[in-house]
């Protein structure tokens, strides 16, 4: 079963939920943990972990040989995010723009854009004792996080349980690592601004069809107008956790929940049966 855990906005603790999660399941059987958060991954820094596995990720890029370029500009034409722009006598690429489609390489008469492969990023991945872990990291300056975020959730081993770490927020790479799941766990607080951001993440895992629950953090702040949207849309809320100084001390020394505050396993593993139970009830089935 694959589990994404997402938030419509940053700081709700969704890395917390994520890595407690995955360590209270892998005396379960076979689990897996994969850092899809590529511009800022920090899952790695509550883990105690061995990297076995370091690739680059490249996106194909064009280049326009302008001794067989007759300055058409077909090319400009196709590319829907303005990578190319043609003028009387050269061209101009803009690899920082380009999203590595080909189009312009394909449609052109002259056959005179071949690609390189440009740079953006890099998957690592290994072990913490017997948890499966990986993650992407986008390189500085780079603006494309969908293909890191492919190869990552292509080391995904679908004979156990993965739990994928979401970036915050609803743009693309959101969609690209919650795409596919079994379930979407919303990570929230009780604020105006957590709601506010919760209504956008629903209505994205909505449209890719994701049944969703949610995790309400820090509980005991703000007001609850988060319990009522849950209420009025059906959306269960999963597990409570209160705002607590100590759960904030472990955070701030990189300690997961599970491993500072033991008892909490038991919650954990609570969520992923309620999970499970309605995976199995909506009958979507599991990646196993």
């Amino acid at each position: 079963m694959i589990i994404s855990v997402a938030s419509g906005k940053g700081g709700t603790g969704k890395t917390l939920v994520a890595t407690s999660l995955a360590l209270s399941l892998k005396d379960r059987g076979k689990v897996q943990l994969l850092d899809c958060d590529v511009e800022e991954p920090n899952d790695h820094v509550f883990l105690k972990l061995v990297i076995t596995r370091s690739e680059s990720v490249s996106i194909p890029v064009p280049r326009v040989d302008e001794a067989k370029c007759t300055y058409c500009g077909k090319c400009a034409e196709v590319c829907a995010y303005n990578a190319i722009a043609v003028f009387p006598k050269h061209v101009l690429v803009f690899p920082q723009l380009c999203h590595g489609c080909g189009a312009c390489s394909y449609l052109c008469p002259e056959k005179a854009i071949s690609e390189e492969g440009k740079e953006i990023g890099v998957v690592e991945s290994g072990y913490s004792d017997s948890l499966k872990f990986a993650h992407g990291r986008l390189a500085i300056g780079e603006a494309m996080a969908p293909p890191i975020i492919r190869q990552v959730k292509e080391q995904a081993n679908n004979e156990g349980t993965v739990i994928i770490d979401v970036s915050p927020g609803t743009s693309c790479p959101v969609v690209e690592a919650v795409k596919d799941s079994d379930f979407c766990i919303l990570v929230t607080e009780p604020t105006p601004f957590g709601l506010n951001d919760l209504v956008l993440a629903v209505e994205t895992v909505k449209q890719l069809n994701i049944p969703c629950g949610v995790v309400l953090n820090r509980a005991g702040v703000g007001d609850g107008k988060v319990e009522e949207y849950c209420r009025k849309e059906k959306i269960p809320i999963l597990l409570t956790i209160p705002l607590d100084i100590e759960i904030a001390r472990l955070y701030a020394r990189g300690i997961t929940l599970v491993e500072g505050i033991p008892q909490w396993q038991e919650s954990f593993l609570g969520l992923f049966d309620k999970i499970r139970e309605i995976v199995i009830e909506r009958g979507s089935g599991t990646k196993r």
